[in-house]
Protein backbone atom coordinates (compact mmCIF):
# COMPACT_ATOMS: atom_id res chain seq x y z
CA UNK A 1 0.00 0.00 0.00
CA UNK A 2 1.06 3.41 -0.70
CA UNK A 3 2.50 5.56 2.07
CA UNK A 4 3.93 2.49 3.81
CA UNK A 5 7.47 2.57 4.86
CA UNK A 6 9.07 -0.43 4.06
CA UNK A 7 10.34 -1.88 7.25
CA UNK A 8 14.50 -2.43 7.27
CA UNK A 9 15.83 -6.02 7.35
CA UNK A 10 17.33 -6.04 11.30
CA UNK A 11 20.18 -7.59 9.76
CA UNK A 12 21.00 -4.69 7.40
CA UNK A 13 19.95 -2.62 10.35
CA UNK A 14 22.50 -3.47 12.60
CA UNK A 15 25.71 -4.46 9.98
CA UNK A 16 24.98 -1.12 7.41
CA UNK A 17 22.99 1.92 8.76
CA UNK A 18 24.08 1.54 12.67
CA UNK A 19 28.18 1.60 11.73
CA UNK A 20 27.26 4.29 8.73
CA UNK A 21 25.96 6.74 11.54
CA UNK A 22 28.12 6.10 14.00
CA UNK A 23 30.91 6.55 11.13
CA UNK A 24 29.06 9.61 10.14
CA UNK A 25 28.63 11.00 13.84
CA UNK A 26 32.32 10.61 14.92
CA UNK A 27 33.00 13.24 11.64
CA UNK A 28 30.85 15.75 12.63
CA UNK A 29 31.73 15.68 16.67
CA UNK A 30 35.77 15.22 16.07
CA UNK A 31 35.04 18.16 13.23
CA UNK A 32 33.46 19.93 15.59
CA UNK A 33 35.90 19.42 18.24
CA UNK A 34 38.63 20.35 16.50
CA UNK A 35 36.87 23.52 15.06
CA UNK A 36 36.16 24.44 18.88
CA UNK A 37 40.17 23.86 19.85
CA UNK A 38 40.61 26.26 16.69
CA UNK A 39 38.06 29.25 18.74
CA UNK A 40 39.27 28.52 22.27
CA UNK A 41 43.03 29.39 21.18
CA UNK A 42 41.66 32.38 19.83
CA UNK A 43 39.84 33.27 22.53
CA UNK A 44 36.40 33.11 21.08
CA UNK A 45 34.14 32.69 24.61
CA UNK A 46 31.26 33.26 23.43
CA UNK A 47 31.20 30.03 19.85
CA UNK A 48 33.65 27.55 21.57
CA UNK A 49 30.99 26.24 24.71
CA UNK A 50 28.46 25.60 21.73
CA UNK A 51 30.36 23.84 19.45
CA UNK A 52 31.66 22.06 23.15
CA UNK A 53 27.90 21.20 23.47
CA UNK A 54 27.14 20.24 20.04
CA UNK A 55 30.64 17.76 20.43
CA UNK A 56 29.65 16.38 23.21
CA UNK A 57 26.07 15.42 22.58
CA UNK A 58 26.72 13.97 19.02
CA UNK A 59 29.60 11.80 20.72
CA UNK A 60 27.17 10.57 23.45
CA UNK A 61 24.69 9.58 20.42
CA UNK A 62 27.53 7.41 18.49
CA UNK A 63 29.13 5.36 21.72
CA UNK A 64 25.31 4.95 22.73
CA UNK A 65 25.03 2.86 19.75
CA UNK A 66 28.38 1.10 19.99
CA UNK A 67 27.09 0.20 23.46
CA UNK A 68 23.59 -0.93 22.54
CA UNK A 69 25.78 -3.49 19.53
CA UNK A 70 28.69 -4.37 21.28
CA UNK A 71 28.59 -7.91 19.16
CA UNK A 72 29.16 -5.52 15.48
CA UNK A 73 32.84 -5.42 15.09
CA UNK A 74 31.79 -2.83 12.01
CA UNK A 75 31.03 -0.13 14.78
CA UNK A 76 34.38 -0.35 16.50
CA UNK A 77 35.93 0.29 13.14
CA UNK A 78 33.61 2.69 12.10
CA UNK A 79 34.36 4.64 15.34
CA UNK A 80 37.80 4.90 14.41
CA UNK A 81 37.29 5.59 10.87
CA UNK A 82 35.33 8.44 11.40
CA UNK A 83 37.95 10.03 14.20
CA UNK A 84 40.75 9.66 11.75
CA UNK A 85 38.44 11.33 9.34
CA UNK A 86 37.21 13.98 11.45
CA UNK A 87 40.65 15.14 12.21
CA UNK A 88 41.14 15.45 8.72
CA UNK A 89 37.92 16.77 7.41
CA UNK A 90 38.14 19.63 10.67
CA UNK A 91 41.76 20.80 9.57
CA UNK A 92 40.78 21.06 6.06
CA UNK A 93 37.83 23.58 7.23
CA UNK A 94 40.03 25.71 9.16
CA UNK A 95 42.52 25.94 6.55
CA UNK A 96 39.81 27.44 4.86
CA UNK A 97 37.94 29.37 7.23
CA UNK A 98 41.97 30.75 7.60
CA UNK A 99 40.61 32.92 10.93
CA UNK A 100 42.85 35.03 13.00
CA UNK A 101 46.49 36.40 12.91
CA UNK A 102 49.89 35.46 11.83
CA UNK A 103 53.55 36.85 12.80
CA UNK A 104 55.70 36.28 10.07
CA UNK A 105 59.24 36.73 10.80
CA UNK A 106 61.82 36.66 7.83
CA UNK A 107 65.99 36.54 8.17
CA UNK A 108 67.69 37.09 5.06
CA UNK A 109 71.38 36.98 4.25
CA UNK A 110 71.37 40.03 1.53
CA UNK A 111 69.44 42.52 0.79
CA UNK A 112 65.66 42.31 1.34
CA UNK A 113 64.87 45.99 -0.34
CA UNK A 114 62.81 44.57 -3.02
CA UNK A 115 60.83 42.29 -0.70
CA UNK A 116 60.44 44.87 1.56
CA UNK A 117 59.51 47.26 -0.76
CA UNK A 118 56.57 44.45 -2.51
CA UNK A 119 55.25 43.85 0.87
CA UNK A 120 55.12 47.36 1.83
CA UNK A 121 53.07 48.06 -2.00
CA UNK A 122 50.77 45.24 -1.34
CA UNK A 123 49.73 46.64 2.13
CA UNK A 124 51.18 45.05 4.56
CA UNK A 125 53.15 46.54 7.50
CA UNK A 126 56.08 45.14 8.00
CA UNK A 127 59.03 46.13 10.83
CA UNK A 128 62.85 45.73 9.72
CA UNK A 129 66.11 45.38 11.93
CA UNK A 130 69.35 45.33 11.03
CA UNK A 131 70.81 41.79 11.71
CA UNK A 132 74.60 40.32 12.00
CA UNK A 133 74.70 36.10 11.37
CA UNK A 134 77.41 34.01 11.20
CA UNK A 135 77.28 34.51 6.95
CA UNK A 136 77.34 38.29 7.68
CA UNK A 137 75.23 41.06 8.12
CA UNK A 138 71.46 40.97 7.16
CA UNK A 139 68.03 42.21 8.15
CA UNK A 140 65.04 40.68 9.94
CA UNK A 141 61.47 41.77 9.19
CA UNK A 142 58.57 41.11 10.87
CA UNK A 143 54.93 41.42 9.77
CA UNK A 144 51.22 40.87 11.20
CA UNK A 145 49.32 39.68 8.43
CA UNK A 146 45.50 37.96 7.69
CA UNK A 147 46.25 33.85 8.09
CA UNK A 148 44.35 34.05 4.63
CA UNK A 149 47.37 36.08 3.64
CA UNK A 150 50.02 33.86 4.17
CA UNK A 151 51.14 32.69 0.93
CA UNK A 152 51.34 35.53 -0.56
CA UNK A 153 53.71 36.72 1.62
CA UNK A 154 54.86 33.11 1.40
CA UNK A 155 55.01 33.62 -2.58
CA UNK A 156 57.10 36.85 -2.28
CA UNK A 157 59.87 35.49 0.06
CA UNK A 158 60.18 32.69 -2.41
CA UNK A 159 60.39 35.00 -5.40
CA UNK A 160 62.78 37.89 -4.15
CA UNK A 161 64.75 36.46 -1.12
CA UNK A 162 64.33 32.63 -1.77
CA UNK A 163 66.84 31.31 0.80
CA UNK A 164 65.67 33.46 3.48
CA UNK A 165 64.49 31.52 6.65
CA UNK A 166 60.97 32.78 7.77
CA UNK A 167 58.83 31.14 10.59
CA UNK A 168 55.28 31.67 11.17
CA UNK A 169 53.38 31.70 14.45
CA UNK A 170 49.54 32.13 15.46
CA UNK A 171 48.84 35.46 17.27
CA UNK A 172 45.97 35.41 19.73
CA UNK A 173 45.10 38.94 19.60
CA UNK A 174 46.62 42.19 18.45
CA UNK A 175 45.65 45.71 18.30
CA UNK A 176 45.80 48.36 15.20
CA UNK A 177 47.92 46.82 12.24
CA UNK A 178 48.35 47.62 8.54
CA UNK A 179 46.98 45.00 6.30
CA UNK A 180 45.66 45.26 2.76
CA UNK A 181 42.00 46.30 2.10
CA UNK A 182 41.60 43.40 -0.24
CA UNK A 183 43.46 39.66 0.01
CA UNK A 184 45.96 39.91 -2.23
CA UNK A 185 45.57 37.71 -5.58
CA UNK A 186 48.30 36.41 -7.86
CA UNK A 187 48.20 39.60 -10.39
CA UNK A 188 50.39 41.63 -8.47
CA UNK A 189 52.86 38.87 -7.39
CA UNK A 190 53.27 37.66 -11.36
CA UNK A 191 52.99 41.88 -12.39
CA UNK A 192 56.50 42.23 -9.72
CA UNK A 193 58.07 38.91 -11.42
CA UNK A 194 57.79 40.59 -14.96
CA UNK A 195 58.95 43.56 -13.81
CA UNK A 196 62.01 41.98 -12.27
CA UNK A 197 62.68 39.99 -15.32
CA UNK A 198 63.15 43.41 -17.51
CA UNK A 199 65.23 44.83 -15.59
Amino acid sequence: MLGIVPEIDPEVFSLVVIPVFIFLARICDVTIGTMRIIFVSRGMKMVAPVLGFAEVFIWIVAVGQIFQNLTNPLNYFAYAAGFATGNYIGMLVEERLAMGLALIRIITQRDATNLIDYLRAAGYGVTVLDAQGKQGPGKVLFSVVKRKNIRDVEDAIHEFNPKAFYSIEDVRRAAEGTFPAVAPGPTPFHLGRVIRKGK
